[in-house]
């Protein structure tokens, strides 16, 4: 069964800038839960809950059961707006979710055995390009993570999507599979091959650079002696 976090609210009476103002000076953040075919309805969290919970990181992948009176809601959050200074919720859309419910979320990324792996044992570096995916499931059964063992790659390998276990009734919300990591060569290595070329290439000027000046002095002894 998919994680769950909980929180309070109160119905919320009025709404626009003023009455929002109004409630965020009173430490509550607007809300509003909507979806399922039913009637929308506002509500008022308490802040400190409210930006606890988004600093946690989860609120867009973990359904939240949130209280109303004698109601209880499973919602899922699916916007989050944040004041432009400091950083603190000022209001969240939240969508009511059932398991017949499909969304699409970033789920994280999880790399299994990075000792063993091949390409790392003969110096290669684990280069992630993306943290998370995007994936279509059930809204009431969000994937944790999703995992990727790593043992039987090699230096130089890109890793794919389609590399990954994706977990039960999950699939990619995109059309194409994406490039998650790749065990790239040690940038010292890199580094050193680049030098030793531009050292062979010096030579191969200055030679000749020597046998043009060489050529030069051929040709006016030749010149003198007429």
């Amino acid at each position: 069964m998919a994680k769950k976090y909980a929180i309070e609210a109160e119905m919320r009476v009025g709404t626009g800038k003023g009455v929002a103002r109004t409630l965020r000076r009173a430490n509550l953040v607007p809300a509003v839960i909507y979806g399922d075919k039913k009637e929308p309805i506002n509500i008022t969290l308490p802040a400190k809950e409210t930006n606890l919970e988004y600093n946690k990181g989860h609120m867009f992948n973990t359904l939240c059961d949130v209280k109303v009176g004698n109601d209880t809601h499973v919602v899922l959050a699916r916007d989050v707006q944040l004041h432009p200074v400091k950083d603190i919720v000022e209001h969240v859309d939240f969508l009511r979710v059932t398991a017949k419910t499909k969304i699409v979320v970033g789920v994280h990324v999880n790399f299994l055995n990075e000792e063993e792996c091949i390409g790392i044992q003969e110096g290669g570096i684990l280069n992630t390009v993306r943290y998370e995916v995007e994936l279509a499931c059930s809204a009431t059964n969000i994937p944790e993570s999703v995992d990727i063992d790593l043992t039987n790659f090699s230096l130089g390998d890109a890793i794919k999507l389609s590399d990954a276990k994706l977990p039960a009734g999950a699939t990619s919300a995109v059309d194409r599979d994406i490039t998650i990591a790749t065990i790239a060569a040690p940038r010292a290595a890199v580094v050193e091959e680049d030098a030793v070329e531009g050292e062979e290439g010096a030579e191969g000027e200055e030679g000749a650079e020597g046998e043009a000046a060489e050529g030069e002095g051929e040709e006016k002894a030749e010149g003198d002696a007429e």
